[in-house]
């Protein structure tokens, strides 16, 4: 009885997880195959084969070995940062280029591992901390338009919509005040299943996808045709790539903070091989690239659950979801708004951390200042106003596209340009100070 119990509460737990993580890891694939007129079959295919490969990337990056995996509860979901190459790509040289390219920039991550590996020195706290809240930040606008029923929405800020959002996250952090426990580890699940509820009462639930959706489907290597490996396309992806490492450095980091665990360059390199063999994945089933999905490092932090066990069932539900798609499709029915109300949570918890990490930094350098303003400027004003860098050519306006990845990038850079300058400038300043002294005791001594 008391493993039934227990059992209960890691799938629960899991679950909590996977909502999480739902309404992104099912957007990239609408927004892909819409924009490239996929079929209502080869688009119900990629959502549910995407669901699968997010389980079991997951389960690889949890199941720590000599290899591979970070060891961490993270949870792997399809990257944004894919979104726009894969439609060009996919609208100039077709689907058998983009899984192409795919798979070569998978196999170029994986094999050249150990060498983002040595990354980690380049991430000091003023680097991860800024990174981090940067991904939270750029993460909240999506949460905020969701709370209002969604960018899209006819009834966009509505007050049925409004009610709806506040009332999920009034419950969540209701549940935070007065509860402790099991209870309070399941805050978020709590307040999307009541919203649901709710908003079913209100007529706001369509349960039309989940009679439409199949009962079983089989996954299937390259089920949109073989794949076709061109050059400008493989260059594109990898750049994409080496983004989506950057990324996910900053939440591996902003994990092991959370988890008190300190991560070595070896345990970085695990995690980028982890992503490279996702990423390979990815291109063999007609899916996604992968990264490590920030929301869920805030519902770490919120519910203080750490234990991967949790990760483990979270990524059994995805692949149970990726093979029956009749279940997949209940959670697409959660309406925006609900889930707008839990995300905003846990958007806020990424900034949260990223403010913490940040506390550990001397702010009496004018450097660290700077280096903090400058990019959490530029990668929230690249999320604001997108057009910023439209006249860029592609491959440049690839790397810059996020707001995410701007100022990460900005970061680093702004670092390092610091770290660099004050090594040339330092010996220069000490003799300076030195030779009046030396010239002193000469005099004396003479």
């Amino acid at each position: 009885m008391e493993n039934k119990a227990r059992g209960g509460r890691i799938f629960s737990l899991g679950l909590q997880h996977v909502l999480a993580m739902y309404a992104g890891a099912i957007l990239v694939p609408l927004l892909v195959g819409r924009a490239l007129n996929l079929t209502g079959e080869q688009l119900s295919y990629l959502v549910a084969i995407d669901l699968l490969t997010c389980g079991i990337a997951t389960l690889l990056q949890a199941w720590k070995t000599r290899y591979l995996g970070i060891g961490l509860p993270v949870m792997l979901g399809s990257s944004f940062v894919a979104i726009t190459p894969m439609i060009g790509i996919g609208n100039q040289y077709g689907l058998g280029a983009i899984y192409g390219a795919i798979i070569a920039a998978g196999l170029f991550v994986a094999v050249f591992a150990g060498w983002f590996g040595k990354m980690i020195k380049l991430f000091p706290p003023v680097v991860t901390g800024t990174v981090v809240v940067v991904i939270g930040l750029s993460l909240i606008p999506t949460g905020i338009k969701n709370m209002a029923g969604g960018a899209t929405s006819p009834e966009f800020g509505s007050l049925h919509n409004l009610l709806l959002s506040f009332g999920v996250l009034a419950l969540i952090l209701i549940i935070n005040r007065f509860f402790t426990g099991f209870m309070r580890s399941l805050s978020v699940l709590i307040g999307i299943l009541a919203g649901t509820i709710v908003a079913a009462l209100m007529g706001k639930v369509n349960l039309a996808a989940v009679s439409e959706a199949s009962w079983f489907h089989l996954p299937q290597f390259f089920a949109f045709g073989m794949p076709e490996f061109r050059i400008a396309p493989i260059l594109t992806m990898i750049i994409v790539c080496m983004v989506i490492i950057v990324e996910s450095t900053g939440v591996f980091l902003a994990l092991g903070r959370v988890c008190d665990q300190k991560l070595t360059p070896q345990d970085m390199t695990r995690g980028y091989r982890t992503e490279g063999i996702a990423i390979v994945l990815g291109g063999l089933f007609n899916a996604f690239p992968y990264n490590t999905f920030a929301q869920n490092v805030g519902l770490v932090e919120l519910s203080r659950v750490k234990t991967r066990n949790v990760i483990v069932m979270a990524s059994g539900i995805l692949v149970v979801l990726g093979l029956v798609p009749k279940i997949a499709a209940l959670a697409t029915v959660i309406p925006a708004a609900v889930l707008g109300g839990a995300t905003v949570v846990l958007f806020g918890m990424v900034v949260a951390s990223g403010i913490r990490m940040l506390t550990e930094v001397n702010f009496q350098e004018q450097r660290n200042l700077l280096v903090v303003a400058c990019s959490i400027s530029l990668g929230i004003g690249a999320t604001v106003v997108p057009e910023l860098f439209a006249g860029l050519p592609s491959a440049l306006r690839i790397i810059v596209s996020d707001g995410t990845i701007t100022g990460s990038l900005s970061a680093i850079v702004l670092n390092l340009f610091f770290q660099a300058t004050s090594r040339l400038t330092r010996p220069a300043a000490a003799t300076e100070t030195i030779e009046p002294v030396e010239r002193i005791r000469e005099q004396i001594s003479s």
